[in-house]
């Protein structure tokens, strides 16, 4: 498994006190995080498995949940998907804390609707970054202060929510930094470097591949046909663009 070595206080840098949900069946691993994430800042429940974990999350709102995938009586890929299934959480970012390192794995943990993924043994000082990586999402100003109005699509920056045709559809936070990217940028070609640049900047594990499975998720929440998209076009062996319907 390797060996983790705790972070010290020292040069931590002071963050609001965020709630932090840790699902991981392995005490001293469960422990680590806990010390560190507590170390850093944060509020930490703990739970060996998934059971029980969106009744409380339901009484008590979690910032971010660490999942561990292997856990007993099942996998946290199904504790992933029921948290996204459940309104008030669906939104709630996901990083997967896992052993498994196949790219297989990585895309399924993205298209349940993952925001990271942290493969053990792991740095806890890497662990925190991550962590204030993804909740820096939630707190990034708005790239423009208006509600985006493009054909039957509104996305408001301000308030992080998406409508189509009126109907609120919910997205996670890296699914609305994309769609507001390529949106703001309407018309223009982005290649999935760029994309990745603009809002994956500090997330190792996400790849070209990863901003397909992206793209694919939005054209099923946004567009009437996914398969013959109005919005998200794709420019073989380029990138993306972002069309708004005439």
């Amino acid at each position: 498994m390797g060996s983790y070595e705790p972070l010290s206080d020292a040069g931590i840098a002071a963050v609001s006190r965020c709630l932090v949900f840790v699902v991981e069946d392995e005490e001293d691993i469960a422990r680590l995080i806990s010390h560190n994430l507590q170390a850093a800042g944060f509020d930490v429940q703990s739970f060996v498995s998934g059971g029980s974990v969106v009744s409380e999350a339901l009484r008590e709102m979690p910032s971010l949940f660490l999942l561990d995938v292997m856990l007993p009586g099942a996998y946290g890929f199904d504790l992933c998907r029921q948290i996204r299934q459940t309104p008030t959480l669906s939104s709630t970012p996901i990083i997967f804390l896992t052993a498994k390192t196949a790219e297989a794995d990585r895309v399924k943990g993205l298209e349940l609707g993952g925001d990271d993924y942290i493969t053990k043994p792991f740095s806890p000082r890497e662990l925190v970054a991550r962590v204030r990586s993804v909740l820096r999402g939630l707190r990034q100003p708005p790239v423009t202060p208006e509600v985006l109005r493009l054909g039957d699509l509104e996305i408001d920056a301000s308030s992080m929510t998406v409508q189509v045709q009126g109907r609120a559809v919910l997205t996670t936070v890296r699914e609305f930094r994309l769609l507001e990217y390529l949106a703001t940028h309407c018309g223009r070609v982005l290649t999935r470097d760029q994309l990745l640049d603009a809002v994956w900047k500090e997330t190792p594990f996400v790849t070209p591949r990863s901003i397909d499975v992206y793209v694919r998720r939005l054209r099923e929440k946004i567009e009437i046909d996914p398969r013959h998209p109005r919005y998200l076009k794709t420019l073989r062996g380029i990138g993306y663009r972002f069309e708004s319907p005439k």
